[in-house]
């Protein structure tokens, strides 16, 4: 009777679970496509993310998840064996496995009581000890209860594990039967109930089989409706994370088509269709595509993204977290419509019913979240796909991004500055007292020339007055080494990167294509840039315009040049000062490029000291994202002020950087805490033009 009893539970609990798994493929099916490809690099990943935790083991509190986790591998080796036993009315049915069957036993028994102690210091973590990032606006008493919840069935499962295996010990020991199996804390356990009979031990040892079994079942159909989701969910979702940079947009096809039809008609045939266009960006949950969804249902809600979101940081409204959760929940929401297959609602949507356009905007697309996200969800593509909305569909942005917009489409740049003017910051350029006459593409062109790179000098560069410093001591760097090098000069124009961001994918292209025809007329191969933001562009996405070069950053190319021994440091004119540097978020944590720079200082002789925020895991300065041409959000402080504050905490002489936007931000950072006659900012271009007695 036990034995249909538990057959019959098995059926009602794996119908059940095959239930609510049937009715999330149905609702996933009703979001936009994602490509799976890649398999052998998906599944390295998933095994270094996945089974070696590598992002959980990055806090130390991670190391008692990561062995909550591997001991649940090892555990699960005997609830599959509980479930055969209980279906074939059979006891410890692998025992006949020999000693691998005793290691993994062994294994479970040892680690039952380390996890029971884990759980419990979790409870103690959300009911007692007060953990800031638990805590948020999204984080309603529900989810707290259902993070209890979870514990609360996890730590029965523990103590009844316990309960199993050490009267099982007791009762093979009071009647004389063999022990199949390694039970080295039972064992100890079972010490402490010295006068329980066989027939009692055997009867508790059954009792809390069942218990454990049952509790299994209850807790794997409930996991599909709560926030330990991710149980099921994490290990899939890591294999099917994107593969692409991280800094990478996707790329609007349907824009690209367009485009390409309006700058090369010629090329259009009438077979081509034109791709049909529901809606630029998204407004609700299924303008995503079905992974976006999926990062929402494997959301833990542990809040590791918001604690490192800048905006969120300075008290501003966005909060990583508060995406996903909005967005699974804003899903359960019209999953009834969806499954029926009926027209959704829109009076209430994801944009506008969940999230605001003030958080949408508040990003500053350091992609810190991503980088800090255990299960590898991707947030800011959602957030770029709200922009693009509110950008192509409403015509709907701040005030300083829409100028932006629009200098960048009449004068090639962000700001009101003529194109001809591009090369101002090349006049009057001298190297040890001599002229020095910066070579244009055209003029190598006419002499039937081709440079070794182009240097690509970016907007700020040309038209910011404190960034034409750091690009006029590079070219000083050039002559210095006698370079081949040459620049666009007034031909050159802006990639979008601010446009793209801030959600006018359609202004990107353009730019995009009229830059790569210009890079084809030169035979352009190599790009050296000092602006980040273009060295990720040109580095990642101009590939899917057919754009494929050999991109370095200046950083990248000064490292290489002192290793090539080309150019030799003084190391004398710096000696000793003590400096600090900011990785910029598109060099360091986006490009995982945080050791070129820190080379070449090195290299300088100075004191380097770290900010407690630093490398992949470095504060932005505030600027990314289109944050640099409009008004910050509401919040506590702005986000470059945190971070100069935190530059500052280094008492540190010189703080380094590498990138305009950064340079902008920690040089109002300065100014506003009335230090910049103390403290200096310097791109590390300058700092080694200084080392070189160029400046």
């Amino acid at each position: 009777m036990g034995q249909i009893i538990f057959i019959l539970t098995v059926i009602i609990a794996f119908g059940l679970l095959g239930y609510s798994f049937a009715r999330y493929y149905r609702v996933m099916k009703k979001f936009k496509p994602y490509k799976v490809d890649r398999i052998w690099e998906r599944t390295k990943r998933m095994f270094k993310v996945a089974f070696a935790q590598t992002r959980i083991l990055k806090r130390p509190i991670g190391v008692l998840h990561a062995i909550l986790f591997w001991g649940f591998l090892i555990i699960l080796f005997g609830s599959f064996e509980m479930l055969l036993d209980g279906i074939l009315g059979t006891e410890r049915i692998l025992g006949h496995l020999g000693k691998f069957y005793d290691i993994m036993i062994a294994g479970g028994d040892i680690f039952a009581p380390i996890i029971a102690v884990f759980v419990i210091i979790f409870i103690l973590r959300r009911t007692i000890i007060p953990v800031k990032r638990f805590e948020g606006r999204e984080m309603k008493t529900r989810n707290h209860l259902d993070a209890l919840l979870a514990l609360t069935l996890i730590l029965i499962l523990m103590i009844t594990l316990m309960g199993y295996n050490t009267f099982y010990y007791i009762y093979k020991i009071k009647s004389g039967e063999a022990i199949i199996g390694a039970f080295p804390f039972s064992r100890l356990l079972a010490g402490l109930f010295p006068n329980v009979t066989a027939e009692h031990a055997h009867i508790i040892s059954k009792t809390n089989w069942w218990i454990h079994i049952e509790t299994i079942f209850i807790f794997g159909n409930i996991l599909p409706y709560s926030k330990h989701f991710h149980v099921y969910l994490s290990i899939p979702n890591v294999f099917l994370s994107r593969l692409e940079p991280m800094g990478k947009m996707d790329t609007m096809e349907e824009i690209k088509g367009e485009i390409k039809a309006m700058l090369y008609p010629e090329q259009a045939t009438e077979e081509q269709e034109e791709p049909e266009i529901e809606r630029f960006g998204a407004l609700d949950v299924t303008d995503l595509t079905w992974k976006n969804y999926l990062d929402s249902l494997t959301c833990t809600q542990c809040g590791r993204c918001t604690s490192v979101c800048p905006a969120n940081i300075t008290g501003k409204l966005l909060s990583p977290r508060k995406v996903e959760m909005d967005l699974r929940e804003r899903t359960a929401e019209i999953t009834p419509q969806l499954l029926k297959g009926e027209e959704v609602d829109q009076s209430k949507t994801y944009l506008y019913g969940y999230l605001t356009e003030e958080e949408i905007w508040a990003c500053t697309s350091c992609h810190a979240c991503v980088n800090e996200c255990p299960v590898m969800n991707h947030h800011t593509s959602i957030i770029f796909e709200l922009r693009r909305y509110l950008v192509m569909e409403k015509s709907s942005a701040p005030a300083g991004l829409i100028t932006a917009f629009q200098n960048i489409e009449n004068n090639g740049a962000p700001w009101q500055f003529s194109q001809e003017d591009r090369m101002l910051w090349a006049e009057n350029l001298t190297y040890k007292g001599e002229p020095i006459h910066v070579p244009t593409m055209a003029e190598k062109a006419e002499k039937g020339e081709e440079p070794e790179f182009l240097f690509w000098v970016g907007s700020a560069g040309a038209f910011d007055e404190r960034y034409r410093k750091v690009v006029q001591s590079f070219v000083k760097i050039l002559h210095h080494l006698g370079a081949n090098y040459a620049v666009l000069g007034t031909e050159e124009m802006d990639t979008g990167d601010v446009a793209r961001r801030a959600g006018n994918e359609m202004l990107y292209q353009m730019q995009t294509f009229q830059i790569i025809e210009l890079f084809n007329q030169y035979n352009v191969k190599k790009i050296v840039t000092c602006d980040p933001h273009d060295f990720n562009t040109f580095k990642n996405e101009y590939p899917d315009f057919g754009g494929k070069y050999e991109v370095l950053h200046h950083t990248e190319f000064l490292e290489q040049v002192i290793k090539e021994g080309k150019l030799k440091l003084n190391g004398k004119v710096l000696s000793g000062k003590r400096l600090t540097y900011h990785d910029p978020c598109y060099l360091g944590r986006i490009n995982r490029q945080i050791e070129a720079p820190r080379f070449v200082l090195r290299q300088l002789n100075v004191d380097l000291v770290e900010m407690p925020r630093h490398g992949y895991n470095s504060f932005c300065c505030g600027a990314g994202g289109g944050q640099m041409f409009k008004e910050a959000e509401p919040g506590e402080k702005e986000i470059f002020i945190e971070r100069t504050e935190e530059a500052l905490g280094t008492e540190a002489e010189i703080v380094a950087t590498a990138c305009p936007f950064c340079m902008t931000m920690l040089t109002d950072g300065l100014k506003y805490k009335n230090v910049n006659d103390k403290v200096h900012d310097y791109d590390i271009a300058e700092l080694v033009a200084m080392d070189l007695e160029l400046v």
